[in-house]
């Protein structure tokens, strides 16, 4: 059985061997790159499974290089990064990315994240297609479509809508989708929940404009009113 194709952007050759050796050791097959340039190239031809990509990277930085991904590919992005500042943080969720890793970190808890993240994008042939008020969501092909125009989702958008739309009214705690949608929880995850809801409300309204479909219950969490 073919592996698992992962790419690491990383431009401190230390830390990217250590997570290669750490991923290879677990099954995966791992690429290495240093330069955004190169990478953008490399995952339009190559269509690497999820990419471990570093902010400060040579040629295009990593927060232009995950917009540029987005445009054609759904990938998952766990983003790698010295800075701590939550702003760094949002915006980078913002552009698209499904997680954010601050250095220094554990390579066993990176691996841990990668297989929960791959996990979850992982075809489900179980309630594979789930329907409610104008919302279609294909699990095999990862693919929404609200009043018949087709929602362009990040890994972890998709998994948060799929877990609603499957329990309509039902209240969320921001916890609960966290262990639901990532397969795990870790101190910071709350206001990342925050930025995909963000996320998601912008691209339903795009095409619902008159409906409130992801609502707040204040102080706890979030539901799905179809």
């Amino acid at each position: 059985m073919a592996k698992s194709h992962i790419l690491i952007v990383e431009d401190e050759p230390e830390i990217a061997e250590i997570l290669r050796d750490y991923l290879v050791k677990d099954g995966y097959y791992v690429s290495l790159l240093d330069n955004g340039d190169e990478a953008f190239s490399f995952i339009k031809k190559e269509k690497p499974v999820l990419i471990l990509l570093d902010l400060m990277i040579p040629g295009m930085n990593g927060k232009t290089l995950c917009r540029e991904i987005r445009k054609f590919s759904n990938v998952p992005i766990l983003m790698i990064t010295a800075k701590v500042n939550e702003i760094d943080r949002i915006v980078g969720l913002e552009l698209g990315a499904d997680d954010y890793i601050c250095k220094p970190f554990s390579p066993r808890e990176v691996v841990a994240r990668v297989k929960a993240v791959l996990r979850r994008v992982a075809p489900d042939r179980q309630d594979h297609v789930l329907t409610g008020g104008l919302f279609r969501l294909n699990r095999d092909t990862h693919q929404v479509f609200v009043n018949d125009h087709e929602l362009i989702l990040t890994p972890s958008e998709f998994e948060i809508l799929s877990v609603m739309l499957a329990n309509p009214s039902r209240v969320f705690s921001r916890n609960s989708l966290i262990e639901q949608v990532q397969g795990y929880s870790y101190e910071g995850y709350e206001r990342t929940i925050d930025f995909h809801i963000k996320n998601l409300r912008k691209k339903i309204y795009k095409y619902l404009p008159m409906k409130k479909i992801i609502q707040s219950a204040y102080g706890y969490g979030y539901k799905m009113v179809l």
